[in-house]
């Protein structure tokens, strides 16, 4: 690649960041075709922090808009996000979160499971690869903060482990 080419993809990366930030989007892929080998593929993201709140409602809320709590979680803890919690454990990526292994199989956790280092707490699914996500530590399954087949965002608290 040329050093014009270089200066002008750095231009575009920037023009991207700013279209990115301009109009409140979390992500933005982009691909530059130069030639038949010479090719710019691009993904500009940031991370967004998302603000959960508990919905008193006959209807169920949607799970991507305000997860609601679980019946196992107190007040004071529904009041709090979720991410400030000390046993939260994080999504690493952006995805969307499948409880079990496939459809009709137990699923991995639920609310009182022991669980070791490195267990299976649940799977991500990130362009067509299922991720496992596991346990970071020993400990109890206090909360499952989101439904499955529910999309997360990077940072997106999964579970409450105490």
């Amino acid at each position: 690649m040329t050093k014009k080419n270089h200066d002008a993809d750095v231009a575009f990366i920037q023009a991207l960041a700013e279209l990115l930030r301009e109009n409140d989007l979390t992500e933005l892929q982009v691909k530059r075709d130069y030639g038949a080998d010479d090719s710019l593929n691009v993904r500009v993201s940031r991370h967004q922090q998302q603000v959960f709140t508990q919905v008193a409602a006959a209807a169920p809320a949607s799970p991507v808009a305000a997860p609601a709590a679980t019946p196992s979680a107190s007040p004071a803890e529904t009041a709090d996000d979720p991410a400030d919690l000390p046993g939260a454990v994080t999504s690493p990526m952006v995805g969307t979160v499948y409880m079990q292994a496939e459809p009709g199989a137990p699923a991995f956790i639920s609310v009182g499971t022991k669980v070791a280092e490195g267990d299976t707490l649940l799977i991500v699914e990130a362009m067509k690869t299922m991720n496992h996500i596991p346990s970071p530590r020993s400990g109890t399954v206090k909360r499952i903060v989101v439904e499955d087949g529910a999309a997360v965002e990077f940072g997106t608290p999964l579970v409450i482990l105490e």
